[in-house]
């Protein structure tokens, strides 16, 4: 009997020990096996929940021309990409609600006056003819660790302002931009041809020495002058000294050259800044050396909204509707929907 009870007992320890050895593993596993096993790719969580506008900006739908391809997507998905891409995220909320709203009524102006692309599109992601864009994942490269708020923030400025617009006489502006100003921003008959009531010049609170290239210098030999003005005007008259090209610069109230003589033809500041490629038209210049050399402050066409006078005034208390207003002369701002 004893025996009996012996040979029981090892068989029970044997069954035990078996379960123990299938078992513990299956423990383990079984927590883990999507991960483990599953063919899906495991989500980042930084990628974050895609972007849904609100309301108003999520009924247009706009045809936006990217590169050679023409993409649809909403007004408010726009909105974003264009954000990333124009204003630092860094910079306080109010600002960047009141870029959001900027872009929005940009954006409408150009629909409702028949954009730059006929048929083909609506907009396009070129600064240089509408307004830079940025994709998500390409913004997150340049963000790096600060992506998710940076996002985060863009996406909330967006959205909290959902719809919202300038308006003039109950029309959507041509709601311009720049980077920065000295001190004071300018008339748009002063840069281009026509006059805005909106776009007047207004005081702009930037502070310029934290601001990056704020002041810059561009250096020219008489030879590089010479080529660059020659070949947009080559009736101007570059000869003997060259401290005697340049003469009777005409100044705008916000310190920028309105107009002046190069070589006997009378230009705009505007165009002499396109031509050598300087930041701003608020320019000095003289003869060092034998080479012309300019003095710049500001960077950008300075109509409009300045982005770090913007920047300012938010950390100054302002929100994003006070600092519209104070940028475009005698607007409202208000929520829109753009009619059909």
């Amino acid at each position: 009997m004893k025996r009996n009870s012996n040979v029981r007992q090892s068989v029970a320890v044997s069954v035990i020990l078996l379960v123990l050895l299938f078992a513990l593993p299956l423990a383990v596993i079984v927590p883990f096996r999507s991960e483990l096993f599953s063919t899906e790719s495991p989500v980042q969580e930084s990628e974050g929940e895609p972007f849904t506008p609100g309301e108003l900006d999520g009924k247009t739908v706009l045809k936006v021309l990217n590169g050679d391809a023409v993409e649809e997507m909403t007004l408010g998905e726009y909105l974003v990409g264009v954000v990333r891409a124009e204003m630092p995220a860094s910079f306080e909320p109010e600002a960047l609600k009141a870029q959001a709203v900027a872009a929005r009524t940009y954006t409408l102006y150009k629909i409702q006056s028949g954009g730059n692309h006929g048929e083909t599109a609506d907009i396009c992601t070129d600064s240089t003819c509408c307004q830079a864009y940025i994709a998500e994942d390409a913004a997150r490269n340049n963000w790096g660790k600060d992506a998710d708020a940076y996002e985060e923030k863009i996406e909330s400025a967006v959205r909290d302002t959902d719809g919202m617009t300038i308006l003039y006489g109950g029309i959507p502006i041509l709601a311009v931009f720049h980077s920065s100003s000295a001190g004071q921003t300018r008339a748009s008959g002063s840069v281009w041809l026509n006059d805005l009531p909106y776009l007047q010049s207004v005081t702009s609170p930037e502070a310029g020495d934290a601001i990056p290239n704020y002041y810059s210098r561009a250096e020219f030999t008489a030879a590089e002058f010479r080529e660059k003005f020659l070949a947009a005007h080559p009736e101007a008259n570059l000869s003997g000294e060259i401290g005697g090209w340049l003469k009777n610069a005409v100044m705008d109230s916000a310190g920028s050259v309105e107009t002046l003589s190069v070589g006997g033809i009378t230009v705009k500041g505007t165009e002499l800044r396109t031509i050598l490629g300087l930041r701003s038209a608020c320019f000095e210049w003289e003869v060092q050396n034998g080479n012309l050399v300019f003095f710049v402050t500001g960077y950008g066409h300075g109509v409009g909204m300045s982005q770090y006078g913007a920047n300012q005034m938010a950390k100054d208390g302002a929100d994003y509707q006070e600092i519209l207003t104070h940028y475009y002369s005698g607007v409202t701002v208000e929520a829109y929907s753009q009619p059909g």
